[in-house]
């Protein structure tokens, strides 16, 4: 391991749609603390971060993440603001995905954060995959119609059922 290493290390997210950026930040953020702390946002905050609810539920997000030998605990994180998820944990750093970077909200909560020994550590985000494109991508397959191939005799090569007419 190279770089920094802090003693709680948080991570937080909605962890909806679970890929492998999520497991990317999680598995770098463990290498950098000796603690790592995962929160999972409520449905509340996740409307009010990204304006649209989940598609898991917040419970099985929470057992998705709490399954990775990575994790030494999930919260449950109902705080837009990461000052107040601060005030809980006292976390030692923030780790966050590069996307996040420069933004005028990293700014402000480091100007929060480093007054009481905090600080925010940011990795490069996974540009590939997000949950937002797995999201369309399954919009797009659940509108798009199925339709079984059949044999030269009209029936399905699988189970032999011949289609209705009209269907």
């Amino acid at each position: 391991m190279s770089g920094p290493y802090w003693e709680t290390g948080y991570v937080s997210g909605a962890f909806d749609l679970f890929h492998i950026g999520h497991l990317n930040v999680i598995m770098q953020a463990r290498a950098h603390c000796r603690r790592l702390v995962v929160g999972v946002a409520t449905d509340r905050v996740v409307r009010e971060m990204k304006g649209r609810d989940p598609v898991i539920p917040l419970a099985e997000r929470r057992e998705i993440v709490a399954g990775l030998r990575d994790v030494d605990e999930v919260i449950v994180d109902d705080h837009v603001d990461k000052f107040d998820t601060w005030r809980e944990l006292r976390y030692d750093v923030l780790f966050k995905g590069d996307d996040w970077q420069g933004t005028e909200r990293a700014r402000l909560l480091a100007e929060r954060l480093e007054p009481v020994g905090s600080t925010i550590w940011f990795f490069p985000y996974t540009r590939h995959t997000s949950s937002t494109l797995l999201r369309s991508v399954l919009s797009s397959l659940a509108q798009t119609p199925v339709h079984l191939l059949y044999d030269d005799q009209g029936a399905c090569p699988l189970c032999g059922a011949t289609p209705t007419p009209g269907a």
